[in-house]
């Protein structure tokens, strides 16, 4: 009883769950009482390309004041980037449940879509933003220079950015924090192999600019014990993110939650908007 007390009073807030995923459809209501169970009152679902986001939307309008949606096309969907689909983003963006512009940036990781087309459709995107008044939900991968260059043009035309799902550098960190950007940690930070630096880096970001996400169905923290039998990550995770960020930052969970929950209201213009 003590835990349902202590979760539910946490209180968390997912600012990145991909909840239109093909993997949470056998059971999107049982994913969504978990994460409630486990304090996880409020989503952001992601919209990753011009069909992802008219999902997201109707989530969004079929959970209101639980779910809320971006509306965005990822690099990696850069190259299906055409007139109809900036018109359509323009239309979402405009609309209550879409609080931000995103998923938007490059990856130069992956390279799914050609450099210049992700430079030229994140410009785009950026203009939408800027023009609408909306944040921007940003994804950079071994871009950082082509993607700061750019983001430094729009930076002070949008309300404020989030880089979703940090993984890189202490430099990087220190750039976006310079151009007063939010930085969304995601269930990376558990991972041994490859997010040992964010441990310390974490320390290093304001509680007004730290926010937290799970990025679900992908990055299931390998801390999670027991772990589940598959690697579907959910929003119900998020509180287990929560506590290991606190304990890489020093500070009681319930702090780290409190913050990263009213830095998320802040930055999607969710104040007193609570779950229904």
């Amino acid at each position: 009883m003590r835990f349902w007390i202590r979760s539910i009073a946490m209180q968390l807030l997912d600012i990145g769950a991909n909840l239109t995923h093909e993997s949470f459809r056998h059971d999107f209501d049982a994913v969504l009482q978990r994460a409630q169970a486990h304090g996880v009152a409020r989503m952001i679902v992601t919209g990753a390309s011009l069909a992802g986001s008219e999902q997201a939307l109707t989530l969004a309008e079929a959970h209101p004041g639980r779910l809320y949606a971006t509306a965005g096309v990822h690099p990696h969907h850069a190259i299906d980037y055409d007139e109809a689909t900036d018109a359509r983003l323009r239309e979402l963006a405009r609309l209550a449940p879409v609080r931000a512009v995103g998923e938007t940036g490059l990856d130069y990781h992956r390279n799914y879509s050609p450099r210049d087309t992700q430079l030229e459709v994140f410009e785009r995107q950026l203009r939408i933003a800027a023009e609408l008044g909306k944040p921007l939900f940003l994804h950079q991968r071994d871009a950082h220079a082509d993607f700061i260059a750019l983001l430094r043009r729009y930076r002070d035309r949008v309300p404020a950015a989030v880089v979703h799902c940090f993984t890189d550098t202490r430099e990087a960190l220190r750039d976006y924090l310079a151009l007063d950007c939010h930085i969304g940690i995601t269930g990376w930070i558990c991972d041994e192999r490859r997010g040992v630096h964010l441990r310390e880096l974490v320390r290093e970001i304001p509680p007004q600019r730290l926010m937290i996400e799970t990025d679900a169905p992908y990055l299931l923290p390998r801390t999670v014990r027991p772990q589940p039998s598959h690697r579907r990550n959910e929003p119900m995770y998020l509180r287990h993110i929560c506590e290991e960020i606190a304990r890489d930052r020093g500070e009681p969970a319930e702090l780290t939650a409190a913050h990263t929950t009213a830095t998320a209201e802040a930055f999607f213009g969710l104040a007193g908007a609570g779950a229904s």
